[in-house]
């Protein structure tokens, strides 16, 4: 692969690159105010969040433009200080899917204009799109306001194609050719983890020289350690969430969806059974999260799934937690498993790992660069239930293997914060704008070879 940058310290000589004064951040499909865990709100949500928050924290402005989806919101939400969240209608508030929203791009990209249209000229310095919906009205509006565009995909749709679980729906052929579009038109590419990136130069064809690996973080505020003896903490955790003081309990926390594969553990849990009852009867496994994506065309299947298979006794569902309750959750297991078929990154292996609990997870995308292998807990190749219920009856016993491992989860995650995340996005951001302003001053002086577009 050709060589990437991670987006952190870079500088033009002995200056820093130049620092935007005001973003729009472009989130279609999804708004950063709706509750991770069910829907279409997940990883992406939070990281626009803290993201935003933390740019803000460092003096630059962040305009969040999101789809309306209630008649109840203001057009305009304060989040933070120096952050806002624009609600734009575009089609009806409610019933719209989002692979329906294609059809309301228009009307989206005409109020995100209008907004501008209302600023002084020259008001945002730079368009960061989230996802390819965000992407096909940033390829519009960067040409429109003559600024450059950042891109971050999340998810690409011939990774996730080429990993579908078992049954689930592959993305359709218009959001592949939108996403060669917003990747052939973005000034900057923004890869969560080196996988991603490769996956954006090999099956995309991305210019390498636009392509940055920066890392997402995890709020290592929020999600740390009880403090004090764990085994103390573990137990007022669970008392907290009402879940079994004794025996061994491991969470699933998500999206309720084939991609995230919580049939998985759910099988593995009879297939322990099978092999292992002693341990498989101590089990109490928490599958936490709503209904989501292709997991909507039948809410209950896990429920169902849990009676077909005499285990429904061992698994134990919870909405999605908010406030100190995701913490909480994250304290109360002594495993938290994530076997999705594909992540970007895997923001809930994170934040389980800075709370210290060890992570079960498929050895796939940016899962592998979330979960250092041994160390922080431990990656499985596949998705074959008698696996991972392998690796349960040898992790969940061995309690000495297990305290070596939260150790080093609590380690590896306090590698990762928000704010090393917004340093390596400043840097992008620096580089897309010192770029944009030499090709404006290059069509100024007459050069067409150091003026022509990407």
């Amino acid at each position: 692969m050709a060589e990437l940058h991670t987006g952190v310290g870079r500088q033009r000589g002995d200056l820093p690159w130049p620092r935007p004064r005001r973003i729009a951040t472009l989130s279609v499909h999804t708004s950063p105010l709706h509750q991770p865990g069910t829907g279409d709100a997940g990883g992406m949500n939070v990281y626009i969040l803290e993201v935003a928050r933390r740019l803000a924290e460092a003096n630059v402005e962040v305009e969040i433009f999101t789809r309306a989806t209630s008649g109840d919101l203001p057009p305009v939400v304060e989040m933070a200080p120096g952050v806002h969240v624009r609600h734009v209608t575009s089609g009806p508030l409610e019933g719209l899917t989002k692979e329906e929203l294609p059809g309301q791009l228009c009307a989206f990209t005409a109020g995100v204009l209008r907004a501008e249209a209302a600023r002084p000229p020259g008001h945002y310095d730079l368009i960061h799109s989230h996802y390819w919906l965000s992407g096909q009205v940033g390829w519009l509006a960067k040409e429109r306001w003559g600024v450059p565009l950042v891109h971050t995909a999340h998810t690409l749709a011939k990774v996730k194609n080429a990993q579908l679980a078992a049954g689930d729906r592959p993305e359709p052929k218009a959001r592949v050719i939108g996403e060669e579009q917003v990747v052939a038109e973005a000034d900057r590419l923004v890869a969560n983890t080196r996988v991603e990136a490769r996956d954006l130069l090999d099956r995309y064809d991305a210019d390498p020289d636009r392509v940055a690996v920066v890392e997402p973080g995890v709020d290592l505020d929020r999600f740390r350690p009880a403090g004090g003896d764990r085994d103390v903490a573990r137990l007022a955790a669970r008392r907290r969430l009402g879940l079994p003081t004794r025996g061994y309990v491991v969470a699933f926390i998500g999206r309720i969806q084939p991609l995230k594969a919580p049939d998985v553990l759910i099988r593995a849990v009879a297939a322990l059974r099978d092999r292992d009852p002693a341990i498989a009867d101590e089990l109490t496994v928490v599958i936490c999260g709503g209904p989501s994506g292709t997991g909507l065309d039948r809410p209950t299947a896990l429920i169902e799934l849990a009676a077909s298979l005499g285990v429904a006794d061992r698994v134990r569902f919870l909405p999605p937690q908010t406030g100190d309750n995701l913490p909480a959750l994250y304290r109360a297991a002594d495993l938290v498993a994530v076997p999705s078929y594909n992540e970007s990154f895997g923001l809930v292996a994170l934040e389980a790992q800075a709370c210290g609990t060890p992570v079960l997870a498929a050895a796939v995308g940016g899962l592998v660069t979330a979960v250092r292998d041994g160390v922080s807990g431990v990656l499985i190749d596949g998705h074959d239930p008698v696996d991972w219920a392998g690796m349960l009856a040898k992790l969940l016993p061995d309690q000495l293997r297990r305290a070596a491992l939260s150790r080093g989860a609590e380690r590896h995650a306090g590698n990762f914060s928000w704010h090393r995340t917004v340093s390596g996005l400043l840097t992008v951001y620096g580089e897309a704008i010192a770029e944009h302003r030499g090709r404006l001053a290059a069509r100024l002086a007459g050069d067409p070879a150091l003026s022509c577009s990407w």
